[in-house]
């Protein structure tokens, strides 16, 4: 699962979830768009808009499926409550694997019931080669217990390991910049799908 608010979807959430798919060989990259962020201002496009973004964004993509299971639930989207959602329909011993950017990551002690996480999936952490993490003490001790170099093993067991996975060709491009050239009347184009920004510009969104 890549979740995401994906407010707008755009070519590096893209590349990241084809990487995943073609690298890791897993069945398929659910994209999960977030409904109530816990730790983030509110999206400026609503949920609907937002799932339609992805469903345009990822049409006819092998391997790429949209799943809307975090908007089913009028609560915030603890990442905790949809992994233990996942594994209940699918199964206890099908294995689960959660991507989170290395930003997302470091921050992973703020966040809800975080040990709990790989109870339900393992965890793949994306990384750039541009880029130093500094773990604290306690993630650091928790990633010791948790880490692996073998993504075979994420295949053989359900959950409980991380695995720290660089992308190939990470591309730098973010939802805020997007945001901001719409806002400022600058063109979008190339960040993001055509069809995605056809949408945006249909309902006005982000002026």
């Amino acid at each position: 699962m890549l979740g995401g608010t994906f407010d707008p979807i755009h070519h590096g959430h893209l590349r990241t979830a084809v990487e995943l798919y073609e690298r890791l060989a897993v069945a398929e990259v659910r994209l999960i768009p977030c409904h109530q962020p816990p730790h983030r201002q509110q999206p400026l496009a609503s949920s609907a808009q937002r799932l339609h973004m992805v469903s345009l964004a990822i049409a006819g993509e092998a391997g790429l499926q949209l799943d809307a299971c975090e908007l089913e639930r009028d609560q915030a989207s603890w990442s905790v409550h949809t992994l233990a959602s996942l594994r209940a329909r699918l199964g206890a011993q099908v294995p689960l694997m959660m991507a989170v950017g290395m930003d997302s990551f470091l921050s992973l002690p703020s966040w809800y019931q975080w040990r709990q996480l790989t109870h339900y999936a393992h965890l793949v952490v994306v990384t750039r080669p541009d880029y130093q993490a500094l773990y604290s003490a306690e993630l650091q001790t928790w990633l010791d217990q948790h880490q692996t170099q073998n993504a075979d093993l994420l295949h053989r067991l359900p959950c409980g390991k991380v695995l720290l996975m660089q992308l190939q060709t990470p591309l730098a491009i973010s939802a805020t910049q997007i945001r901001k050239a719409l806002a400022q009347g600058r063109s979008a184009r190339y960040w993001l799908p055509d069809q995605v920004l056809a949408y945006i510009q249909q309902q006005g969104l982000y002026l």
